[in-house]
């Protein structure tokens, strides 16, 4: 049996049986996307895959450098830490061609853990679409910074003239490509292994920097797809003496890098929900009503987005990156980019995302927002045609440009809370502040540099 094969809890027996493993390894995601996880030998995984197991609930309850939120209820120092249930999930098993036979299953909080779970959260919006007759569709696309250096090597310098895996702008290059073949063919063969299969994959513009486009699939999958790529992809690169980093922005001078989702919406027949061949531009009214709510959330949403500080330096004019809830027709400088794929592949690339996204809540917010117009009928502006930097648009179309201001906004968004459950919001929205206020806290370079002599 193959991994892909596996679907029901007799499959994931088999397969371990079958491959007589002594350990399996299990993981979950936390708030940031980040993969929790360990090796549980043959008995204890033959008995979770069946009654579940326990995963210490500060999973859901410290941040991306292991500290604990001071301003949440879930769990904290008040609740003593107690274990969280969590369900494995036979489909989600992974060969992990790194390490031999060895394989991966994910694993999603229950209980009241469920309720602030990011993979969960996801889960209860795909029930939204198909309450409403749809089925959602989506895929990733993440740009990535390779470099020279190692995690200990990284930490010497203090983050300082790093060293790039090839320097210059060679975007698309055939030259870079070939001269790197064994490290990009290496790396589809992994993706392809591990079923997170890369349609295309090719260098961007910028020392060091690829952009991967991965294969698109139902929408859960495709965040299980996009959250163990990021993961796998820095633990190759390290493999091999290199790093990668899916931060928003590394570096002042460099365009910030991008995760850009592209989502599409079908109905339970298999026809497509977004093309109309008899509307303008192609787009149904359901397509067009996606959009708009789309566009009329993303300023209160964005948190779930744009979930750390740095994703904000990214937002800014003139690097790729939109500016405000725009959307235009096959228009790359808008946060919403309409794409006339005709009836097989018509979609909206939802361009606000940047590489640092957790894809579960991304991809929460880039459908939730959509039905929510659906279901509200929201129409949007009219299309931005042109460069949209250089449009004067309303307040109501401005993004928030710190995390504490695009938390507030979403703690206090009515439509948040009925997407996504109050719980969650709250829990999120709190860890956000908690983010920001750990920032506020650090002393930067920028500010020695500025104040140190002359203040």
């Amino acid at each position: 049996m193959q991994p892909e094969e596996v679907r029901t809890i007799t499959d994931a027996r088999a397969i371990v049986e079958e491959r007589n493993l002594q350990h399996v390894k299990v993981g979950v995601f936390d708030n940031d996307g980040i993969l929790r996880g360990k090796y549980i030998d043959r008995d204890k995984f033959l008995s979770a895959i069946d009654k579940g197991m326990g995963f210490c609930d500060v999973i859901l309850g410290w941040d991306s450098n292991d500290q604990q939120y001071d301003n949440i209820t879930f769990t904290g120092w008040h609740t003593a830490f107690p274990d969280a249930p969590v369900r494995l999930l036979p489909n989600t098993c992974r060969a992990l061609a790194l390490e031999g036979t060895m394989l991966l299953f994910l694993g999603e909080f229950a209980g009241n853990a469920e309720q602030v779970c990011p993979r969960a959260t996801l889960r209860r919006v795909l029930q939204r679409a198909a309450d409403m007759g749809l089925v959602a569709s989506a895929a990733a696309e993440f740009e990535f910074f390779v470099f020279n250096e190692t995690p200990e090597s990284v930490r010497d310098k203090n983050y300082r003239g790093l060293k790039n895996l090839t320097p210059g702008y060679f975007g698309y290059s055939m030259l870079r490509s070939s001269v790197h073949a064994e490290f990009y063919q290496e790396l589809l063969r992994l993706a392809a292994d591990m079923r997170m299969p890369i349609e295309g994959l090719h260098t961007e513009t910028g020392p060091g920097v690829i952009e991967a486009a991965l294969h698109y699939s139902e929408a859960l999958e495709a965040a299980d797809r996009a959250a163990l790529f990021k993961t796998f992809t820095k633990v190759f690169a390290q493999r091999r003496g290199l790093m990668a980093t899916f931060m928003a922005k590394w570096s002042q001078e460099l365009p910030g890098q991008s995760g850009h989702l592209h989502v599409s919406l079908a109905r339970k027949d298999g026809s497509s929900a977004f093309h109309d061949p008899a509307k303008p531009e192609q787009m149904s009214d359901e397509m067009r009503w996606f959009v708009g709510g789309q566009q009329a959330l993303m300023p209160e949403l964005l948190a779930m987005v744009a979930s750390t500080v740095n994703s904000y330096s990214r937002l800014v004019p003139g690097f790729w990156a939109p500016t405000a809830a725009t959307w235009g027709i096959e228009n790359r400088t808008c946060a919403l980019r309409v794409i006339k794929g005709g009836a097989t592949s018509q979609r909206v690339e939802y361009r606000i995302a940047a590489a640092d996204i957790n894809p579960y809540l991304a991809i929460a917010v880039a459908i939730g927002s959509g039905l929510w117009g659906i279901e509200h009928r929201i129409e949007p502006d009219e299309p931005i045609t042109g460069n949209a930097y250089d449009r004067k648009l309303p307040v109501k179309r401005q993004l928030p440009r710190t995390l504490s201001e695009a938390a507030g906004r979403l703690a206090h968004s009515k439509a948040a809370r009925e997407l996504f459950g109050a719980p969650f919001v709250a829990h999120f929205a709190a860890s956000r502040e908690w983010e920001e206020r750990e920032f506020r806290r650090a002393v930067t370079d920028w500010e020695l540099a500025r104040y140190f002599e002359i203040i």
